[in-house]
C-alpha cells in the first residue's frame, strides 16, 4: 500500500486493487481558478475580437450576428486612410505618437526624480504631500477644459502640440510620481550608500545603482502613462484643432462612404490599428512589465 507524505493533502481512496491514491482536495478549487480566468480572458478579448471581424466586413453586412469572418473586404481600412472623404487618420496616428511620447518622456524624468526626492526625503508633512499627489490624480479633467482653453486661446497656444501635452503631463505625472514613490520606498539603500562609501557621487550612485535597479518600474510606469495619453479624448477634442488632432478625436470625426450613415466598419477598422501599439508595447516589454508589478511585494 502506497504511503502518504506530509505535503500530501487530500482523502486517500481504496481501489479494487488495494492499491490506496490520494485525491487532492484542491483539484476542485483548480478547475474554478481555471475556469474563471478563462472567462476573465473571454470577458476582456471578446470585444477585440469582434472589432476586428467587424473591421474586416463589407459595409452592406455591417450588422451581420455571424461569430467569424464573413463577406470579408480591406475597403474599410482605405477609408479609414481616404483623406478624400475629410478622414486624415495617418495624421492622427503621428500625432497620437509625438502627443504620448512626449508626454511619457517627460512625465518619467520628472516622475523618476521626485518619486526618489519621496522615497528618501525625511520631511514633515510627506504623506500629506502623498496625499496631495494622489488627490491630483483623481481631479475631474472636465473641470479644467473651459479655463485651459480661455488660457490657451489668450497665448496662442491653441491647436498647437504643447496646449495637449502640457494637459496630459499634469493626469500622468501624480501617477508615474505616486507608482514610483512606493516603488523607490522598497528598495534597499544599502546599496546606493555601499557606492557611496565606494567613491560614487550622489549622482552616480543614482545613476550606475538606482536606476538599473528601478528599471522594471520605470517600464512599468512608462507603459501606463503612454496608454493615458494615448486615449485621451476629452481635452484633446476641445483643445486640438485639425493639424494636431490624436487618433481619438479623429475617429470620432470619422465619414463613411455613404452620406448620413455611421461608418462603424471603418471606425472598427481604425480602432483596431490603433490597438496595435498598446499591444506591441505589452509584448515587447512584457517581462519588464511583470517583473515591475511584483517589484517590492517581498521584502528580503
Amino acid at each position: 500500500m502506497a504511503t502518504t507524505t506530509s505535503h500530501q493533502r487530500g482523502r486517500a481512496q481504496v481501489t479494487s486493487s488495494g492499491v490506496e491514491v490520494v485525491q487532492p482536495r484542491h483539484t476542485r478549487s483548480t478547475i474554478l481558478t481555471y475556469t474563471g480566468v478563462v472567462l476573465i480572458c473571454l470577458w476582456g478579448l471578446l470585444p477585440f475580437y469582434w472589432m476586428i471581424v467587424t473591421s474586416f466586413r463589407d459595409v452592406g453586412f455591417t450588422f451581420d450576428t455571424t461569430p467569424w469572418p464573413t463577406h470579408v473586404t480591406l475597403d474599410n481600412y482605405t477609408t479609414a486612410f481616404s483623406t478624400a472623404r475629410g478622414n486624415h487618420f495617418g495624421r492622427a496616428l503621428v500625432n497620437s505618437l509625438v502627443i504620448a511620447i512626449a508626454t511619457t518622456v517627460i512625465g518619467i524624468v520628472v516622475g523618476v526624480f521626485a518619486a526618489y526626492a519621496l522615497a528618501r526625503l525625511e520631511f514633515r508633512g510627506k504623506f500629506y504631500v502623498l496625499g496631495l499627489i494622489l488627490g491630483a490624480s483623481m481631479f475631474p479633467g472636465v473641470a479644467l477644459v473651459t479655463p485651459l482653453f480661455q488660457l490657451f486661446t489668450d497665448i496662442g497656444w491653441l491647436n498647437t502640440y504643447q496646449a495637449l501635452i502640457i494637459p496630459d503631463i499634469s493626469f500622468v505625472l501624480p501617477l508615474t510620481v505616486y507608482t514610483l514613490t512606493a516603488f523607490f520606498t522598497e528598495m534597499p539603500w544599502e546599496l546606493e550608500e555601499s557606492a557611496r562609501m565606494d567613491g560614487c557621487t550622489p549622482g552616480q550612485a543614482f545613476r550606475k545603482v538606482i536606476l538599473p535597479l528601478a528599471a522594471p518600474g520605470i517600464f512599468t510606469t512608462a507603459i501606463l502613462a503612454f496608454t493615458a495619453a494615448w486615449n485621451e479624448f476629452l481635452l484633446a477634442s476641445q483643445l486640438g484643432g485639425d493639424k494636431v488632432q490624436p487618433v481619438t478625436v479623429a475617429i470620432a470625426s470619422f465619414a463613411g462612404a455613404q452620406p448620413h450613415q455611421e461608418p462603424y466598419t471603418a471606425v472598427m477598422a481604425a480602432g483596431t490599428i490603433v490597438t496595435v501599439p498598446l499591444i506591441v508595447l505589452v509584448l515587447v516589454f512584457q517581462r519588464r512589465i511583470v517583473s515591475g508589478l511584483t517589484a517590492g511585494g517581498v521584502k528580503s
